[in-house]
């Protein structure tokens, strides 16, 4: 009884919600927002979503795209919508980008196939420009090539404020935003396939702790982007850690400060939805998996809340995930940290909140062993964490369902009011009956 109950209460305030919706009606399979939501074509839109920095890497060589493939097909199959992953690889070995401007044609067309894969299998990407970390080139490598072309820099932040890497940076959006997909013939910034961009993976610039650096040039190339794609999403990469907005909230911070403010870079224009990361086990390492999970339970909420009263937009919790190198690891405490994240964004979704959805980090497919770093799942090998995400891909679907019934309802009452006003106008002054 109590069940049924609330699932009528969640009809209930689902009815009183669709108001907000019946206006966006875009059938052009572009995700958009609409105050705290992400919509497509005309209907809330909730991501439950992996994570998977390999994807480009082992596309570009076609003997290896078979996992690319799987790991898809599986995804799929547990009804994940969402797919994150790089669209950078700068200079080392097999580079997207081996020199400023100059590109690896095999790598690009790696990165074509995953996009056309992903089409096929009804996931959308979202493309992350360039890394904080010196994995796949990162600020570092866009530093060092500055450095050979005469420019004197000092730290590795310089790649925040330099003119030069700042162009180098530029150069590689526009070249990912015009690129042709040699295997679905549309050009990236045209198509639905891919969500958003973002704009660095956990960009962080230590050298300013006030924030002012990262603010700057995340307001810079938030324009940048804009200018030249409007029908795609933007967000910046962050972790969610609190800055001088709001200096209230830094006590929910793990204890380093990195330069970013969670309230004033999603506030930036152009910046379309809000994300955060939730790793306990490498921010509090000091506590215990029980004190880990009340830090994960303060930091989503304070994160969901803020999204939805101060920024106004829908909240993604783009990385999340417990390690089985931990001490002490067990599957049955990830899966408890799963299913925190999942129920946070559940109880959001289901009141119209902006909790729009999570995506665990990372997904591999079988054969893969090599690419683990503790936090991989394999859906075959993990059941009872991969049933955790079939249900909770299973839970957003039925809130997305159960909107679109609303809507349809709406369009019915609308249509037949207006069946009724033009019989009206036509019968208007005439005699009816005998």
């Amino acid at each position: 009884m109590k069940k049924h109950f609330a699932y009528a209460f969640l009809l209930i305030f689902l009815l009183q919600q669709v108001c907000l919706f019946v206006q966006v009606e875009a059938g052009d399979g572009f995700i958009r927002t609409r105050g705290i939501h992400f919509m497509l074509n005309g209907d809330p839109f909730y991501a439950n979503g992996f994570n998977a920095y390999w994807l480009m890497y082992i596309a570009a060589d076609p003997s290896q795209r078979s996992k690319v493939t799987d790991a898809f097909r599986e995804a799929s199959s547990h009804g994940l919508t969402v797919a994150r992953t790089w669209a950078f690889s700068d200079g080392g070995y097999r580079p997207l980008q081996y020199a400023p401007g100059s590109y690896n044609e095999d790598m690009f067309k790696g990165l074509d196939f995953v996009i056309s894969e992903a089409r096929r299998y009804g996931i959308k990407v979202i493309l992350s420009f360039a890394n904080n970390y010196e994995s796949f080139g990162g600020k570092k490598q866009y530093v060092n090539w500055a450095r050979s072309h005469g420019q004197y820099l000092n730290s590795d932040d310089d790649f925040f404020r330099n003119s030069v890497v700042k162009g180098y940076y530029k150069n590689h959006i526009m070249t990912v935003l015009n690129r042709y997909n040699r295997f679905s013939g549309v050009v990236y910034k045209n198509d639905p396939t891919i969500m958003a961009w973002e704009l660095m993976n956990e960009p962080r610039c230590t050298s300013d702790h006030s924030g002012t650096t990262i603010q700057a040039w995340a307001t810079e190339m938030a324009s940048y982007v804009k200018s030249i794609d409007r029908n795609h999403l933007l967000e910046v990469g962050l972790e969610g850690f609190y800055g001088q907005t709001t200096p209230q909230r830094r006590n929910l911070n793990p204890n380093f400060d990195i330069g970013t403010d969670f309230i004033a870079n999603n506030r930036i224009p152009g910046i379309d939805f809000a994300t955060a990361h939730a790793y306990p086990d490498q921010w509090v390492t000091n506590s215990n998996d029980q004190g880990q999970l009340s830090f994960l339970n303060n930091w989503l909420d304070s994160h969901i809340q803020d999204a939805q009263y101060i920024l106004r937009k829908p909240l993604l919790i783009t990385e999340f995930g417990k390690s089985s190198k931990d001490s002490g690891f067990s599957s049955y405490q990830r899966d408890l940290l799963y299913n925190t994240v999942y129920y946070k964004i559940y109880s959001s979704a289901k009141r119209g909140g902006a909790a729009a959805g999570g995506l665990f980090w990372q997904l591999l497919s079988e054969g893969m062993n090599s690419f683990g770093d503790g936090y991989e799942i394999i859906l075959s090998q993990n059941p009872s964490t991969a049933n955790l995400i079939a249900q909770q891909s299973h839970k957003l679907y039925q809130i997305r369902k159960i909107f679109a019934r609303m809507r349809n309802i709406q369009r019915w009452k609308r249509a037949k009011a207006a069946r009724r006003g033009g019989w009206t106008d036509r019968n208007k002054g005439k005699r009816i009956g005998n």
